[in-house]
């Protein structure tokens, strides 16, 4: 079987479970900061990094499949709580987990220092689509976070992310990292596919792992970048961008295509 450098690069890394990964380093509420990585730079980075992680194994796969789907009010509000940098915003959405087939209903709070807090609640995977049967959970978190406005207006199915995810462990900093690669977006209208990018993520209570300063040594800076929002910003060109427009323009310009006549939104 044919196995990617990638596929490689995660291989010769030392194993952590899923159990293990959550107890040292669940990070309900933690700082994160992204990158945008061409896909070519991963194994190199991979072998740097591996005297100082450890990556998720589940019966031996090291990578798997996310499934996202972003709700937002007709108004769009949590798009323009993002888009006018308003100190603390929200995101709604379902995360499936394609590879074992669980589902979460997820309400992710930006807090005015930078910090984000996920509040989740177990979701039956063939509602992925709607809020319905979650809503008075929702609604409970957006109170108790004081988003109390968002509470009890409509929540309708925006935006559709996939994508193909490595977790790293750091034992050290108990900070996790992501690797996102396989990137997807699409909406009603159209599609949007980043074959040859990954989004790199670090997640940490607060100092800069020592990821972060890798990257920083190889002229990589934290860029500005929002699963939902950068990627509706690129889907819809008449909605405001300001935040994001730097990485629109250098990451994503005519990556756009039209969708089909069907459409999982």
């Amino acid at each position: 079987m044919t196995t990617t450098p990638i596929a490689r690069a995660l291989a010769r890394l030392a194993p952590v479970g899923l159990a293990e990964l959550i107890d040292r380093a669940a990070l309900q509420t933690r700082v994160d900061r992204k990158y945008i990585v061409p896909v070519e730079a991963l194994p190199q980075l991979l072998d740097q990094l591996a005297p100082h992680v450890r990556v998720l194994d589940i019966d031996g796969g090291r990578t798997f499949r996310y499934r996202s789907v972003y709700f937002d009010t007709p108004q769009l509000a949590s798009y323009h709580c993002a888009a006018y940098r308003r100190r603390r915003r929200f995101k709604v959405r379902t995360r499936t987990y394609l590879d074992s087939a669980q589902c979460w209903l997820e309400v992710k709070i930006n807090g005015a220092r930078g910090d984000v807090t996920k509040h989740r609640l177990p979701y039956h995977p063939r509602d992925c689509d709607t809020v319905r049967p979650g809503r008075d959970f929702v609604d409970d978190v957006l109170t108790r976070e004081s988003m109390g406005p968002a509470a009890g207006n409509a929540l309708d199915p925006i935006l559709v992310t996939e994508y193909r995810r490595a977790t790293l462990l750091l034992p050290d900093t108990a900070s996790r990292i992501t690797i996102d690669t396989g990137l997807v977006w699409q909406d009603t209208r159209s599609s949007l596919r980043l074959p040859d990018l990954a989004v790199v993520e670090t997640k940490t209570t607060s100092a800069a792992t020592p990821v972060d300063r890798m990257l920083w040594r190889k002229g990589m800076r934290p860029a500005r970048i929002s699963k939902y929002a950068t990627g509706l910003a690129a889907l819809r060109p008449d909605l405001p961008d300001v935040p994001w427009r730097r990485t629109l323009r250098r990451h994503f310009l005519g990556a756009v295509s039209p969708m089909g006549s069907a459409s999982t939104v």
